[in-house]
């Protein structure tokens, strides 16, 4: 919700495969969550406009928090998705091997955050609403002044995988990715994420 309004939905392909790791961390706290504490409630508590919008701060919501499934902090997973155009998904961190429960959502292509950050999805649907909470008024440490919120989480399930491909650049070996098995999703009233899950992932 972005000021108390229902602001859509917004589609996010997670690679399973690539990021197994990542990826069941971020599950778990979509749904059952981590010592009791889920995305639900969490607000994007920082907006850069033509860079990115952050969320995902289940313990302290303010951007300062962070938990896992691993524990306060989890290792660096792969550096492989490379951020080639706008609207991927990736870990948040303050260095290396920190990463928890926030994550950001590129709005332009971002090339000085690879290497740096864990990409472990793309948004496919609904990038209209990224850009309209990318505009949302800041103060000066890129606060928003007004709630935008996760309203609600849970799963969705889809018929048919899905292939996510990079149309735009075609940088040696990242030419596209693609998840191989049932895609699974997490639906929020702000965000909606279709999960592209790998067999070995227990969820």
């Amino acid at each position: 919700m972005i000021d108390n309004h229902p602001a859509g939905r917004i589609v996010i392909g997670l690679f399973g495969e690539i990021a197994p790791k990542t990826v069941k961390n971020f599950i778990t706290l979509a749904t059952t969550g981590v010592e009791g504490k889920t995305y639900i409630g969490t607000r994007f508590h920082k907006v850069i406009k033509k860079y990115l919008i952050q969320a995902g701060d289940v313990e302290k919501t303010d951007g300062y928090g962070s938990i896992s499934i691993y524990g306060k902090y989890f290792e660096d997973e792969t550096f492989e998705v490379k951020h080639t155009v706008p609207l991927f998904v990736s870990m948040a961190n303050i260095g290396r091997n920190t990463n928890g429960c926030q994550f950001f959502i590129t709005t332009v292509t971002a090339p000085w955050l690879d290497g740096f950050h864990t990409s472990f999805g793309k948004v496919v649907s609904g990038e209209a609403i990224i850009y309209k909470i990318e505009q949302v008024k800041t103060d000066n440490d890129n606060n928003p002044l007004i709630p935008v919120v996760i309203y609600d989480c849970g799963i969705l399930r889809t018929v048919e995988p899905y292939i996510i491909s990079d149309k735009t650049y075609d940088y040696d070996m990242w030419a596209w990715i693609k998840a191989t098995c049932v895609p699974l999703g997490f639906s929020l009233l702000i965000l909606a994420f279709f999960h592209y899950m790998m067999k070995q992932l227990d969820v």
